[in-house]
């Protein structure tokens, strides 16, 4: 049986700012914030500056877009950390977050953005990740993306993805399996640990999104719809299973 190591179920829990949530140990945020007084900067500015960095990345789809200018800013926006070959929480937490974008419809790439980013951006090249996405049929509105080794590690240690054991922390088959979700023009932050219930993750990433008009009934319904097609499969599983044990008596 998998098991899960202690790290790899750590998580944030709540909605708060991100400045209370992550845990960075990138000294040089505290370097560019230093050279500007901080009552000169709105929290969302700090916040912008300490980490999210607005470094190139390049999606599966071969499109350069900026981390912060073009996938974080004024959006609510999920992401998680991943690789093509991994074989240890990867492939369950893309399970998750494949039915995670189902539950949440047509929102995803309309008012909720997904992004997964790659921890080998030098094995997982624009075609890599393109043939991962269609192996697990993610849908348009979740983009995975590669970049510059440097650039992909300031956003993980900027973004708190690490682990205080050095040698741990070098070992990427050991990365945390933890998923951000947060609203950026409100500045609410949290996480949720990947492999935990895709309704419970939903049910998070919505409390991010404090328009009057969300559709929460809707997704319910949604929800609710889905539950019932996975108890409906996981039955004819099960029976199907019990006829051929009976047979085999």
């Amino acid at each position: 049986m998998f098991k899960l190591s202690r790290r790899e179920w750590l998580s944030w829990a709540g909605i708060a700012s991100v400045a209370g949530l992550v845990v960075s140990t990138d000294t040089r945020a505290e370097e560019s914030l230093s050279r500007v007084s901080f009552t000169e900067m709105s929290s969302r500015e700090r916040i912008r500056d300490r980490y999210f960095p607005n470094v190139e990345l390049t999606t599966h789809e071969g499109k350069k877009v900026r981390f912060y200018e073009d996938l974080i800013k004024d959006k609510i926006v999920v992401f998680n950390f991943m690789y093509a070959t991994c074989d240890g929480v990867c492939p369950g937490i893309t399970r998750n977050l494949v039915k995670v974008q189902r539950l949440l419809g047509n929102r995803v790439g309309k008012d909720i953005f997904m992004y997964s980013i790659t921890l080998k951006p030098v094995d997982d090249t624009v075609e890599v990740l393109a043939d991962y996405v269609k192996e697990n049929r993610v849908k348009p509105g979740w983009l995975f993306l590669t970049g510059k080794p440097e650039d992909i590690e300031l956003i993980r240690r900027r973004q708190g993805f690490v682990d205080l054991n050095p040698e741990v922390d070098k070992d990427v088959s050991q990365h945390t399996g933890n998923v951000r979700y947060g609203n950026e023009p409100l500045q609410f932050w949290a996480s949720s640990p990947g492999l935990g219930m895709p309704e419970a993750l939903v049910k998070s990433i919505l409390w991010m999104d404090q328009s009057s008009d969300r559709p929460t009934e809707s997704l319910t319904n949604t929800t609710k719809k889905e539950m019932r097609r996975r108890a409906v499969k996981k039955s004819r599983q099960h029976s199907t299973g019990s006829k051929a044990e009976k047979g085999e008596r």
